[in-house]
């Protein structure tokens, strides 16, 4: 079958916009290790790879433009138990990346013809996230004519404007009479009053309607063979009218809330849409990462319980994945979309299937693979007191919010640690998440009680106190079978 693409012609100006706003991002490798080790504890192979691949996006970008094309990213796959870092790796990356990115689990998707997700929806996932973003940044840089103009209508509506007559064009030049002054200078006069009170604030709690477009929309998704899920999107965006989406209301609210509201509606209308999809497509086939975790869930087993026959989760997902991954041409919603240099970067524990059970064409687009190492008993103590959102801190700053002080003594921390380990061993090694679960025995008494029993103090957690709450929870090995 004979299959015709239509492409769109991208001007140059979004991709100097794009090269502007690498440089203004510009990290090295090292800089992004450091970043990534302000929440991550360990797994340095993994933090070095991906430093490297999302430099290589800016190295790329500032390459000869004979060879710049022909320059294709390093896909990575992150190998390791569960609980060792590899979403968390993930999140990180993609708040230090500034760049459009999406991750999704390999495990919802399912191969063409079947009812379900079709792996090209993660690319329309990836646009639809790069549009909203370059609209939020178009925003935010027209916030401050936007505010003007909010203002504008908050006055109209306190005072509303008298038209002016044209029948005595020639303006008094000197002094202002009340007596001999018209409707419209009084108008106008009372108008400046009531702008001055709105730029000090003094009018922020009184009340006024306003009219704003309904946010309701009907929601609607379809699900079907190859191209139904896009065709559900379009035909949400045609029939959106019918629900009532261009609708106005009316609403009572104070001038502060306001404010806020119609902020984003007047700013809604100065940025130009169509450049800001264009930008964002750009950008989307120029820096965009995509993170498909679980991906060890759609690799068949060679061997073993997991080798039943054909799975349409599993071979299937992975024949459809493949030209994705190489480089193809997805049509979106906003225009077609080419993967030949966007990043994917796997990830799966591969307990019961090996990465060489994935189909040998799949396992070569993805040339580099880091193994992550499991957790040991002092990397739970670092975890627990070092990153800027360990733990401990968290529950520092809960309790803190109720009038409690909680402090931690280094005996404690290693204590914790030591369960957390022992716990892991015995039972199932599912890594830092074991933290949580033990953090949340050791606090479960105390969380009981504040504020009725305990409203304000300082307490100290120790070794004796976390041995007294978790004593039962290493002890007996049945009980803990039923705890993560």
């Amino acid at each position: 079958m004979l299959q015709i693409l239509i492409f769109t012609p991208i001007t140059t100006e979004p991709f100097w916009k794009l090269i502007k706003m690498i440089e203004e991002k510009n990290l090295t490798p090292q800089q992004i290790v450091r970043e990534l080790d302000k929440y991550i504890i360990g797994q340095k192979e993994a933090k070095r790879s991906v430093a490297i691949a999302l430099r290589n996006r800016w190295r790329r970008m500032n390459a000869d433009e004979e060879i710049r094309e022909e320059i294709v990213p390093n896909n990575i796959l992150l190998i390791g138990p569960t609980g060792v870092g590899k979403t968390e790796i993930a999140r990180r990356l993609s708040k230090l990346a500034g760049a459009p990115f999406v991750k999704v689990e390999a495990s919802k998707f399912t191969e063409v013809g079947y009812v379900g997700r079709d792996v090209e929806s993660m690319v329309r996932d990836l646009t639809d996230y790069a549009v909203n973003m370059v609209r939020d940044e178009m925003q935010e840089r027209v916030k401050e004519k936007a505010a003007e103009q909010v203002e504008e209508r908050i006055l109209d509506i306190l005072i509303p404007p008298l038209r002016k007559s044209n029948a005595n064009p020639t303006k008094e030049a000197v002094g202002f009479n009340v007596q001999n002054a018209s409707d419209e200078e009084l108008n106008e006069r009372t108008r400046e009053r009531f702008r001055e009170k709105l730029k000090n604030g003094e009018l922020e709690d009184r009340t006024i309607e306003i009219e704003v477009k309904s946010s309701k929309a009907p929601m609607m998704q379809v699900f079907g063979p190859g191209g139904m899920e896009e065709m559900g999107v379009n035909l949400q965006d045609m029939l959106g009218g019918l629900g009532g989406r261009n609708k106005k209301t009316k609403r009572k609210v104070t001038v502060e809330e306001a404010r806020n509201i119609l902020l984003d509606e007047e700013a809604e209308k100065l940025i130009d849409h169509e450049s800001a999809v264009q930008e964002a497509l750009e950008r989307v086939q120029k820096q965009g990462i995509v993170f498909i975790d679980e991906i060890d869930k759609i690799a068949e087993p060679s061997t073993g319980a997991g080798k039943s026959g054909p799975d349409v989760s599993r071979q299937g997902v992975q024949r459809d994945l493949l030209p994705i991954v190489e480089g193809s041409t997805v049509n979106t919603k906003h225009g077609l979309v080419k993967t030949d240099h966007i990043l994917f970067i796997g990830s799966g524990a591969f307990h019961v299937s090996k990465p060489s059970d994935l189909i040998p064409e799949l396992q070569g687009r993805f040339p580099i693979r880091v193994e992550l190492n499991s957790l040991t008993e002092s990397d739970f103590i670092q975890i627990l007191s070092q990153p800027k959102n360990a733990l401990t801190k968290q529950y520092i700053a809960m309790l803190a919010s109720e009038g409690v002080e909680i402090t931690f003594t280094d005996d404690a921390v290693d204590e914790l640690a030591r369960i957390a380990a022992e716990v892991n061993a015995q039972v199932e090694n599912i890594g830092a998440r074991r933290l949580h679960t033990i953090m949340s025995s050791l606090f479960d008494e105390l969380l009981f009680a504040v504020p009725d029993d305990i409203n304000s103090g300082a307490i100290t957690i120790d070794k004796a106190y976390v041995e007294k709450q978790l004593a039962g929870l290493v002890k007996d090995k049945d009980l803990s079978h039923y705890i993560l």
